[in-house]
């Protein structure tokens, strides 16, 4: 009986486990299906359930037929189709990737979707829907190769999601130029952009059907080899799965899926996260879920109850005409951004987000001709900022201006343009600052200020009340931008506290924040009106606009003290940038060290935001660069730094409002520009 009982026993626990995984599927497919007839039973016009199966069976009057066939039945099986896609792809890539945290979102797959379809939409050429979809797939699968083949297989969570979301702001950043430099013919693009499974009678979904079912099989029938990837690429090759064909294929349907989403319902955030982690949940209880075969189908289910589950919460909790408007990616993307702050305090400090950079230490003769020539070129930047605009000046014109002896015309256009380049050049340097705070705390060279949320709750509080009141002054949207980043960075630093602010929980918990802070933004911009909303569009790009002497005041004030302090501070700096046991031997407190630095950085960008907008990767880039060029000493790296970040922001200043003029692009969708190519420079180098 001792021999032969483990051999009867795996037989039942095969059986027990199908017969988990047919009663959970049953039960997931009986979720779907009551959250579908509750989504068809709600809307604007009074059609109750009753006349739902009326109109299903062919018995209706004519008006209730038209309002569930031509409206709620497209919208809920949208909802199931978006939300099985999604949730398909995402368990796919999380496969392939061996990533918990790879998704359509977090791999910039959605991003890059919308940005082909911004651009279709501004050529203004009718092309047929399938043909969108195939532009979206062509720029979803372009982001995902880039994100994985940068970031590098295997890759850890902060590092996976840091390359996706710096891809994912450089890509919205050119997608949002294109909304303000062709707002007719992208009317509606935005809210569309937000993830809408609203839908005008069955043609969308009729299309796209046959698109996601296909990707979908072909998933099922590489199930077996996406569970060989799972064991790793040699032990694959072992079992004579072809690695890079296997991979390339299964991201290509993975981002096929996406495509057809975005193209039916926009792209919708992190349905295609949150459901393969409810999967893999459910796989510890039931081990047949551990093959891609089950897994798949289960995560698709579960993206469809998400979808669904949103739309109808969002309908029961505001009205009727409310819930039109507001689209369902918002929903979404708030239990996104829960569920990244839920997995960042389970994350373990061990997960190195980047290695260090191998850098020389230059001899103080370079040292000093690096700050000569930095300095020599802000200085010639910043005339030319002065100088160059709608009309051009003169150095003379300046030096009566400055005297109080220029005409009407000289005195009036400095009197606008002075005080931009000002705030241009405070903000840059003041974010430069901050990244180099931030970097040095987290001891990873591809963090910056935007990643603690504090830009993002800056940005948000700012378009709270611009949307609100619309009238309200410079010194109140920037108030109101302080006390949203103070709001975001202590909601952070409560959840990250534990265990002295471990980077990597740092990192995580603020990308989540940020995620939560930009899904309001949307909701904001969504309800407010044509005029609040392209001003709050405007304030986002980082525009410098209409900015005033008071309006520098402020971020002139804590540049210059945050400096002070981090010089004051440069040798502790040195030591929490090395590493995490070194301060503690030498009797530094870690934890309160790295609090002091980063409520100096919330200063720092909080300022910088109100008085210029929300203004991406100067944080990664000047500090980077200022330790390519000055060495690790922060004694050198932070003048450097800060030269760096001024002259960046006020060159995309200067080129925002001159290239195209009469119109300008924000100093924000410029520098994001040129950030993104440089990030990816970045993850070239520090992939290995």
């Amino acid at each position: 009986m001792a021999v032969t009982a483990p051999t009867t026993a795996r037989p039942e626990r095969t059986a027990a486990s199908l017969t988990g995984a047919v009663a959970v599927t049953a039960g997931l497919v009986l979720l779907v299906a009551a959250l579908a007839v509750v989504d068809i039973t709600q809307g604007t016009a009074s059609v109750g359930p009753g006349e739902v199966w009326r109109a299903l069976v062919g018995r209706a009057g004519e008006g209730d037929a038209s309002v569930v066939v031509a409206s709620r039945l497209p919208r809920m099986v949208a909802g199931i189709l978006v939300g099985v896609a999604l949730g398909a792809a995402g368990a796919v890539l999380q496969a392939v990737s061996r990533n918990v945290l790879a998704a359509p979102d977090t791999l910039a797959v959605n991003a890059g979707s919308y940005l082909a379809i911004g651009v279709l939409t501004v050529t203004g050429i009718s092309v047929p829907l399938l043909a969108s979809s195939g532009a979206a797939f062509v720029g979803g699968l372009a982001a995902a190769a880039v994100v994985l083949g940068l970031a590098g297989r295997g890759a850890g969570s902060v590092r996976l999601v840091l390359a996706g979301s710096a891809l994912m702001l450089g890509l919205n950043a050119l997608t949002e130029a294109l909304q303000l430099l062709f707002p007719e013919q992208t009317d509606g693009l935005y809210q569309w952009g937000q993830g809408s499974i609203s839908q005008n009678g069955f043609d969308g979904v009729t299309r796209m059907a046959p698109v996601v079912l296909a990707a979908f099989a072909g998933l099922l029938l590489l199930a077996r080899r996406i569970d060989a990837l799972a064991l790793g690429d040699d032990a694959a090759r072992g079992l004579g799965v072809p690695v890079r064909g296997t991979r390339f294929t299964a991201v290509a349907l993975a981002a096929l899926l996406s495509a057809a989403a975005v193209t039916l319902a926009g792209p919708i955030g992190f349905v295609g996260l949150c459901a393969p982690a409810l999967a893999r949940l459910l796989s510890r209880r039931v081990r047949a879920f551990t093959r891609h075969r089950h897994r798949i189908p289960v995560a698709g289910l579960t993206g469809a109850a998400l979808v669904l589950g949103s739309d109808v919460a969002l309908r029961a909790v505001t009205s009727a005409e409310t819930a039109v408007t507001v689209p369902t990616g918002v929903v979404t993307s708030l239990v996104g951004a829960v569920f990244l702050v839920v997995m960042a305090l389970r994350v373990r400090d061990g997960d190195a987000a980047a290695a260090p950079d191998r850098l020389r230490i230059p001899s103080r003769a370079a040292f000093t001709a690096t700050v000569v020539v930095l300095a020599a070129v802000l200085a010639g930047v910043t005339v030319a900022g002065v100088l160059v605009g709608d009309s051009t000046l003169l150095l003379g014109d300046v030096t009566n201006w400055a005297r109080g002896q220029a005409g009407q015309a000289i005195t009036f256009v400095l009197d606008t343009r002075v005080p931009r380049v000002l705030a241009a050049l405070c903000a840059g340097a003041a974010l430069a600052l901050a990244g180099t705070l931030v970097q040095s705390v987290t001891r990873n060279p591809l963090a910056e200020p935007g990643v603690l949320g504090v830009s993002g709750g800056a940005a948000l509080g700012a378009v709270l009340l611009v949307t609100t009141a619309p009238g309200a002054p410079a010194w109140a949207i920037a108030g109101a931008a302080f006390a949203g980043a103070g709001v975001s960075s202590g909601v952070v630093f409560g959840l990250a506290a534990k265990g002295g602010f471990p980077q990597n929980r740092l990192v995580l918990v603020g990308i989540g924040v940020s995620t939560a802070t930009a899904a309001l933004i949307s909701l904001l911009i969504v309800l407010t009106d044509r005029f609040s909303a392209t001003k709050a569009l405007i304030w986002l790009s980082g525009s410098t606009y209409g900015r005033t002497e008071a309006d520098v005041l402020p971020v002139a004030v804590v540049l210059v003290i945050g400096a002070v302090v981090a010089v004051a501070r440069r040798r502790e700096l040195d030591l929490v940038s090395l590493d995490a046991d070194t301060p503690r031997l030498l009797g530094m407190d870690l934890g309160r060290g790295r609090l002091g630095f980063l409520v100096l950085a919330v200063l720092l960008s909080a300022t910088a935001v109100a008085a210029a907008g929300t203004i991406g990767f100067v944080g990664l880039i000047a500090p980077h660069a200022a330790r390519a060029l000055v060495g690790r000493r922060h004694v050198r790296v932070l003048p450097v730094a800060m030269m760096l970040g001024a002259t960046l922001v006020t060159c995309a200043d200067l080129l925002g409002r001159t290239v195209i003029a009469p119109a300008q692009l924000g100093a924000g969708l410029m520098t994001a520009a040129i950030g993104t190519p440089y990030f990816l420079y970045l993850l070239v180098r520090n992939r290995k």
